[in-house]
């Protein structure tokens, strides 16, 4: 089986879907590799680092696609290099499908099977490729690290001869994977943390941090079968704002984490609770580039309102590319040695496994996913 991956083309994008001990797992796998010229280059990875595993190095990027029966990619294809790839070919990537229905009627039309790593079932053994939580908790991670270098103040407390330096305080909105990163990297540079979150079942984690939990009365909340936050009412919606405007107030650093499955993030810092913090705190919107957490921020800039440094940097995994590139590709690695047949030595496209429901998204030139099928209609 000839597997091809794909040298990333979205303008600023620093990862890469493979590096060389994972194309050397799929070597001995019994794959064949194809690597497209230049692939690592953006991580320190040479072309010969490649060859030295197996792989074969293909400058041609048509003939690359064409001949490929697997493509493996970060980002989601082009809508041209579709059409070069040959009818049941499998793509394993990003998808952004409930925003690219373009794409996914273009994937459907060239009889393409492709997977959106997004759609992946949070289950125990899809863990193992689990892109997004890899890729979340280096955002958080990244998030703390923006917010330092922004931040007019220092985050531990420190006991000089000229007094006592109190410790800031860090506020984080969304205690999912990239919340609790973020705690943790606050705490371990010695901030005081306070986090939040529609789901009470994470108090305990946010504690066994070390952080405090805000508990703000909501109602009836709670969170789907995969463990995402269900979407709130209005009504639930404005009882969360009043309840987190002092937490915001008191708080040197505010980071945004909120998302909804299939939909855009909400909106739950408004101008009225900026206008409320101190002037130089900052806030990190992690959800900018699905329609961000806080009102007035702008993708990939840093902009002031009232005072406050709103920061809106999309693809935070990106500013630390080697790890984030380390993780990918062990995800993209697993998910590729869970289907492969290693008699026939071939990925072995299993439609009645959870996992490929969960993520097959077009398969025999139709739409394969119904959970895509029940929330597009």
């Amino acid at each position: 089986m000839k597997i091809a991956v794909m040298k990333e083309t979205h303008g600023g994008e620093t990862r890469i879907p493979l590096i060389p001990p994972t194309v050397e797992k799929l070597v001995k796998l019994g794959a064949e590799v194809e690597v497209e010229a230049g692939l690592g280059l953006t991580c320190r990875y040479t072309d010969a680092d490649y060859e030295k595993v197996g792989a074969k190095i293909v400058a041609d990027h048509e003939a690359l696609l064409k001949s490929a029966d697997m493509v493996l990619r970060l980002r989601k294809p082009p809508m041209a290099d579709v059409e070069l790839m040959k009818k049941g070919c499998i793509q394993v990537g990003y998808l952004d499908p409930f925003n690219e229905k373009e794409l996914l009627e273009k994937l459907k039309t060239c009889g393409i099977s492709a997977f959106s790593l997004e759609m992946l079932p949070r289950t125990t053994i899809a863990q193992k490729m689990d892109v997004l939580s890899s890729q979340a908790n280096l955002g958080g991670y990244v998030a703390v690290m923006e917010a330092v270098t922004q931040l007019d103040k220092i985050f531990p407390m420190m006991t000089t001869p000229a007094g006592t330096i109190k410790p800031s305080r860090v506020f984080i909105i969304g205690v999912g994977v990239a919340g609790l990163q973020a705690i943790a990297t606050a705490r371990r540079l010695g901030a005081r943390v306070e986090a939040f979150d529609t789901r009470p079942v994470v108090e305990e984690q946010v504690k066994s941090l070390g952080a405090k939990f805000v508990k703000i009365d909501l109602g009836e909340t709670g969170q789907t079968k995969d463990g995402y936050a269900k979407q709130l009412t209005p009504e639930q919606v404005q009882m969360q704002k009043e309840g987190m405007a002092k937490a915001c107030a008191q708080a040197d650093v505010v980071i945004t984490t909120a998302q909804l499955f299939g939909r855009p993030a909400p909106r739950i810092v408004d101008r009225a609770m900026l206008a409320q913090m101190q002037p130089g705190s900052v806030v990190v919107d992690m959800a900018v580039e699905t329609g961000g957490n806080v009102e007035g921020s702008e993708l990939d800039k840093v902009v002031e309102i009232d005072g406050v440094k709103v920061v809106g940097f999309g693809n935070l995994p990106g500013r630390v590319p080697m790890t984030a590139s380390q993780v990918y590709s062990a995800n993209l690695g697993n998910f590729v040695d869970h289907f492969w047949d290693k008699e026939a030595k071939t990925f072995k496209l299993k439609l009645e496994d959870e996992i490929v429901k969960g993520a097959l998204m077009t398969h025999n030139g139709e739409i394969f996913s119904e959970t895509y099928k029940s929330i597009v209609k």
